[in-house]
């Protein structure tokens, strides 16, 4: 339609995730987010809502394309827990290393921010932040862990899993990652020995 500027969703919206993960969401003003999107303040407005919106749908996008990840890496739980959870560790690993992403997690960034964001924004954001640990549990306990174990172990995955964005953001060497994931894989391989 003449006079109505076109423009890729999916492009968009990856931009403004990739600001609001780079910058945080406090420090991503408007300005930055057409600069990034290539969209006018008022495009922004109209096709993806105010800031907390337009915040709320790349968190969602974020949620959305890494948990299919680690739900895909912990797909083979039942058979082999350990090299479920490494490959978990795996999708971590890899996003950090990845240089067209920013550094961190945008999650455990975000979770830091809560007090910045409006409470509906800081309570979706915890909503999110909270899959991992039910995700690992459901993995573990499908690989014959315990109910209690299973939640134990959950917990501790996932406050290493956000360790590792955090190191990594840091200045933790590959190497040092590395060795982070497997004092954790070890632990996990224990735990599973049967008694004896």
């Amino acid at each position: 339609m003449a006079g109505k500027k076109q423009f890729d969703m999916d492009t968009v919206l990856d931009a403004a995730m990739i600001q609001f993960w780079r910058s945080g969401y406090a420090d991503t003003s408007l300005d930055d987010l057409s600069r990034a999107t290539g969209l006018n303040r008022s495009s922004i407005y109209s096709s993806l809502g105010d800031k907390d919106a337009l915040f709320l749908r790349c968190l969602d996008r974020y949620a959305t394309r890494y948990g299919a990840k680690y739900d895909a890496a912990l797909s083979c739980a039942a058979e082999d827990p350990v090299a479920a959870v490494r490959a978990f560790f795996d999708v971590t690993l890899g996003r950090i290393a990845d240089p067209a992403v920013p550094d961190g997690c945008l999650m455990a960034q975000s979770v830091m921010a809560s007090p910045a964001l409006s409470p509906g924004v800081a309570e979706r954001v915890k909503e999110l932040f909270g899959l991992q640990r039910p995700r690992l549990r459901t993995a573990l306990t499908a690989g014959g862990m315990s109910d209690g174990n299973a939640e134990d172990f959950a917990v501790h995955i996932a406050a290493v899993n956000q360790s590792l964005a955090v190191m990594g953001r840091a200045g933790s060497s590959p190497e040092q990652l590395r060795a982070i994931v497997d004092v954790t894989t070890d632990a996990l391989a224990r735990a599973l020995r049967p008694a004896g």
